[in-house]
């Protein structure tokens, strides 16, 4: 490390403060009541460690593992701690290391997203069965198209709207691409009869957020192939249908002059068409991804677009508060995220009987995580991305 960073990363350490703001937005804190579980524990373990005051230490190895990475404490911070970016940086340093290891699934998919038309045919056992209904872990059931791809679904529209407007370019993502096609689908379909035209850049790769997750690689490779890819189009935006790919994606972008939004975002900007009231019966609970909120900084899902879907809703309790899934956490740590998400979603237990309530989110991992709550809620709920409502 350089003079110049190694002084930059001793000013971040030290710009926390103590305060303990962070404390009560922090999921495994409030989980065990621990303090080296908690943000300023573990930067203190961190330092302590850099600085020679303690050893390597597999206590320090574990706090850090502990962390969901939801970035809320940066919310919560009046210090502006640059938490993720130091989080990222020791997994990176812990894994590489061997101080860490990365679940084999989350490795394995490492490999397979260097190689998009590769990951995109294997996963097409995983979409012919999620269209049969069969529960396969945190992948829940679907209508996603087998063969078709978002790039030639867009080509398609294009052609049956005609659309005259602006024109975006839209990261279609790994598992989004891979797996979970039709929110893509409903994502180009609401753009394409707002009058938006949608652009799939073709050679897109993985925005990387899941090596910044896990620390299993350095994703800078794929910032820069993003970057080449996406500086060749001339678009308004580039839009995300996945916060943290959209995270990842803006960092990617930084200092290109493009903008990165959230698509719901961008929606918000647009009139839309408000439908007659649907089922009063049925009612969306909204919970808002840690790294649309946190990470992206958006106040939240444009009231406007939650008001286009034709339903009631309202923000579900604790929708700020993290559901567990930070990215691939439900899948290294299921324990916690189990957890988190059983006490995050025991309000639906206490709704009135006449009420068909729909979790909505905007983040298909927030939809794999609330899923997962069907071992704890003792009646029927949905799930729905906001697009998919939209659609």
């Amino acid at each position: 490390m350089s003079a110049k960073n190694e002084t930059q990363f001793q000013e971040q350490f030290n710009s926390c403060v103590h305060c303990g703001l962070c404390l009560n937005d922090c999921p495994t804190y409030k989980l065990t009541g621990n303090e080296a579980n908690s943000p300023r524990g573990r930067l203190q373990l961190w330092k302590a460690e850099k600085e020679g005051r303690l050893k390597e230490d597999s206590w320090v190895d574990f706090y850090t593992d502990e962390c969901v990475g939801c970035l809320a404490c940066e919310s919560a911070c009046p210090a502006d701690v640059p938490y993720g970016k130091l989080l990222e940086e020791k997994r990176r340093k812990q894994v590489s290391e061997s101080r860490n290891q990365v679940h084999w699934k989350i490795r394995v998919v490492g490999k397979l997203i260097e190689h998009g038309a590769i990951l995109n045919l294997l996963t097409i056992p995983t979409r012919i069965l999620r269209k049969t209904g069969l529960k396969m872990g945190l992948i829940f059931s679907g209508e996603p198209a087998i063969l078709e791809s978002s790039y030639s679904y867009a080509e398609r529209l294009r052609k049956q709207f005609k659309p005259s407007g602006a024109e975006v370019a839209l990261l279609t993502g790994c598992l989004m691409e891979g797996i979970f096609r039709e929110i893509n689908f409903a994502t180009i379909k609401v753009l394409m009869k707002n009058n938006i035209n949608v652009v799939i850049p073709k050679g897109q790769g993985c925005c990387g957020a899941i090596y910044e997750h896990t620390g299993l690689e350095d994703p800078k490779e794929l910032f820069e192939h993003n970057r080449q890819v996406f500086r060749k189009y001339k678009v308004d935006a580039v839009l995300s249908n996945s916060s943290g790919c959209g995270l990842a994606l803006s960092k990617a972008l930084q200092g290109t002059g493009i903008v990165v939004q959230d698509v719901l975002t961008y929606l918000g900007q647009l009139k839309l068409e408000l439908p007659t009231r649907k089922s009063k019966k049925i009612k969306l609970f909204v919970d808002l991804p840690c790294h649309l909120i946190h990470g992206q900084k958006v106040a939240g899902i444009p009231v406007s677009v939650l008001d286009a879907t034709g339903y009631e809703w309202e923000l579900a309790p604790g929708a700020k508060d993290c559901c567990g899934s930070g990215g691939s956490y439900n899948i290294q740590k299921p324990d916690n995220a189990l957890k988190i998400i059983k006490e995050k979603s025991r309000f639906i237990n206490d709704l009135p009987v006449d009420i068909e309530p729909i979790i909505v989110t905007s983040n298909h991992v927030c939809m794999m995580q609330w899923h997962s709550a069907r071992k704890f809620v003792q009646r029927n709920f949905k799930v729905a991305h906001v697009i998919q409502l939209l659609a």
